[in-house]
């Protein structure tokens, strides 16, 4: 009986961190997605996500309730003002309530505009101009290192409800360090746009 139960609380410890743990490399295939208001299309391992209808869009991870943990990947947008917002929805509760967070890659580069290149929303209660006006400066900021606006860069957002620490091309400070506005702390995950399009790759999430 000792040894059953010993057994027991060894496979239960496994399986925890296991779960916790566990790295997943998300392939670029149709069958891993679900879009919202959304097109995608999927090439030499590149998701091309495009816009379908006036709301954001939304590529869905299939199976996915995600919690805490550090999602990787690499994006690209194109440096078009105002037509270039691209990133990662998460804790979402359907295709209309979520957390985002989002680059705009046109403002990278631009003196007057760089504050303004990496955003997080509350989606749908709380836009990005909702935020800036009560809250200024606290829910965006610069990047850095400073990318190519028309070229791919790495991003990592490391989230501990409520935490949100959000990492650019390798470096060792957050471009982006704030708390969830919202009080979903698990939920859906999945590329976003609100943009015509933008192009996505190498997705990886690790839990816990």
């Amino acid at each position: 009986m000792k040894y059953l139960k010993y057994m027991y609380v060894l496979a239960l410890f496994v399986f925890v961190n296991y779960t916790f743990g566990q790295r997943i490399v998300v392939k670029p295939t149709p069958d891993s997605w679900t879009t919202s208001n959304s097109l995608a299309t999927y090439k030499d391992k590149i998701i091309h996500l495009k816009k379908t209808t006036e709301k954001s869009a939304v590529l869905w991870l299939n199976d996915m309730n995600f919690e805490n943990g550090t999602i990787e990947l690499d994006i690209k947008g194109k440096d078009e003002r105002g037509n270039s917002f691209v990133g990662l929805a998460f804790h979402g509760s359907d295709d209309t309530n979520f957390d985002v967070v989002y680059f705009r890659p046109f403002n990278f580069k631009n003196p007057e505009k760089k504050d303004h290149s990496i955003q997080y929303i509350n989606a749908p209660n709380e836009p990005w101009h909702v935020l800036r006006k009560q809250f200024p400066k606290k829910y965006e900021n610069s990047v850095f290192p400073v990318p190519d606006p028309n070229n791919w860069f790495h991003a990592k957002i490391v989230i501990k409800y409520p935490q949100i620490k959000v990492y650019v091309n390798d470096s060792k400070t957050p471009s982006l360090e704030v708390d969830q506005r919202s009080e979903r702390t698990d939920g859906k995950l999945g590329l976003w746009i609100d943009s015509e399009e933008g192009w996505f790759k190498n997705v990886v999430i690790q839990r816990g």
